[in-house]
């Protein structure tokens, strides 16, 4: 079982910056790829950024040079940059894990609680 633990998310003015983090903790499993995923009132959950354990990272169009998704493997930490922000960026921000359960010897795909971001002019 892998739990997520999200932080970072806030209140900024258009324009300015966040910091999201998402710590995995657990133990007997393996992390392939993390992202970040939102979901914004009254519209479906979209992916915002992801990255696989050996660095290749897509994103979002509308997030493309203003984002950036790292992760730390060693301690299983995934952080998301947000510059620039806009008020269309105002959603709850998911920080999801995907890779195998050691343990129940299946694959796993965790999500974490959701951190609040939201922009305002």
């Amino acid at each position: 079982q892998v739990r997520l633990t999200e932080s970072g998310g806030g209140q900024v003015q258009t324009g300015g910056s966040l910091r999201l983090s998402c710590a995995a903790s657990g133990s007997n499993f393996r992390i392939d790829e993390m992202g970040w995923y939102r979901r914004a009132p009254g519209k479906q959950r979209e992916l915002v950024a992801r990255i696989v354990r050996g660095g290749n990272a897509e994103y979002l169009d509308s997030v493309k040079g203003r984002f950036t998704i790292s992760r730390e493997n060693a301690n299983n930490m995934l952080t998301l940059q947000m510059n620039s922000l806009k008020s269309e960026d105002t959603a709850l921000y998911y920080c999801n894990a995907e890779g195998w359960d050691y343990y129940a010897s299946r694959r796993l795909n965790s999500w974490g609680q959701g951190t609040q971001v939201t922009v305002s002019s």
